[in-house]
């Protein structure tokens, strides 16, 4: 008895470690470039109320940046690029993945609804139009 107890303990145990440190998608994350694999930005991911929102903490300067979000549509207009909350409105699917909420590329300008995906150290965010078979993922590192 004494010893299928300490069995049973035993497994429960090994099940339970992949939930205990599944990795958090909050904290700072570096943007990588996914044309050029350059670091872009540290980005701040943050969740509240049950929403995860994306905030620009520093920008690594590169030719042709002004700082300002130039092609930017409306409230997001030539705001500054740092402290910039470029993504939102995600609600967590599973342990791993958020959906359901939007980016915005400052270097484009443009809007598209998002997917994340967090494995270790790496978190995958896909940027799409309609399907999301019909996008692109970056892969950004855990500062």
């Amino acid at each position: 008895m004494r010893f299928g107890r300490r069995l049973l303990i035993a497994v429960l145990t090994v099940l339970y470690i992949p939930f205990a440190f599944a990795a958090s998608v909050e904290g700072l994350w570096t943007t990588i470039d996914d044309k050029t694999g350059k670091p872009r930005s540290v980005v701040r991911l943050s969740e509240s109320g049950g929403k995860l929102t994306g905030s620009v903490v520093n920008v690594y300067k590169q030719e042709g940046d002004t700082g300002k979000c130039s092609k930017c549509p409306g409230q997001f207009k030539d705001k500054p690029i740092k402290g910039l909350q470029f993504l939102w409105g995600l609600e967590k699917k599973n342990e791993s993945t958020w959906t359901g909420g939007k980016i915005l590329d400052p270097k484009s300008g443009k809007i598209y609804n998002a997917k994340i995906t967090v494995k270790g150290n790496k978190l995958y965010v896909r940027g799409y139009v309609g399907m999301s078979m019909l996008g692109r993922t970056q892969v950004w590192v855990r500062k």
